[in-house]
């Protein structure tokens, strides 16, 4: 349980609380996009040293997509409530997630199991936990490159979001089908 992956999760989820004071309470939304900017990176740091260092665990594998989907949530939700995200860009990632959430929960109440991560949805979630900070750098900032460099990951990312959500929804088919023959 104790692991240096592990320990890098639960300080990104301690990031979350901070990430949401800097959006609503200084407004400071270049400080709230570049610490969004450096959880978005360390996802992908504890990931790499759970498998590189062998310390993958069921804390680890539960802590990781938390952290991730508090991050977003945050991110999405107080964005749109800034007025940082566009509208259709934020409510995109809202339906997709709920989409997603709602699969993942048939999957394990019907096949007793859970959908396996895709590499195109870990590189869907890194384009968009970069773009996304991008909003809020150009928020803060008023610079006009970070509206390029958050659309030009952010529209890609969102693409990319929705043809994993549409193989997801397969492998949840997939799934169930094969616990009601397994049942039969």
């Amino acid at each position: 349980m104790w692991t240096i992956p592990n320990g890098i999760s639960f300080g990104r989820l301690l990031l979350v609380p901070w990430f949401v004071w800097l959006v609503f309470v200084p407004e400071d939304y270049t400080a709230a996009g570049l610490l969004l900017g450096f959880i978005g990176g360390t996802d992908w740091i504890d990931g790499y040293l759970a498998r590189r260092l062998n310390q993958v665990s069921k804390v680890g594998e539960f802590l990781d997509p938390l952290a991730d989907r508090l991050a977003v949530a945050a991110a999405v939700i107080g964005g749109l409530i800034a007025g940082i995200l566009p509208m259709w860009f934020g409510l995109a990632i809202v339906a997709r997630e709920a989409a997603i959430a709602l699969g993942a929960l048939v999957v394990g109440i019907r096949a007793r199991d859970k959908l396996e991560v895709r590499r195109l949805g870990k590189v869907a979630t890194a384009l968009l936990y970069f773009a996304i900070p991008g909003f809020f750098v150009l928020a803060g900032t008023g610079v006009e490159a970070w509206n390029f460099y958050a659309y030009g990951l952010g529209v890609p990312g969102l693409v990319a979001y929705y043809v994993v959500a549409v193989q997801y929804l397969g492998d949840a088919r997939s799934l169930v089908r094969a616990r009601g023959d397994a049942i039969e």
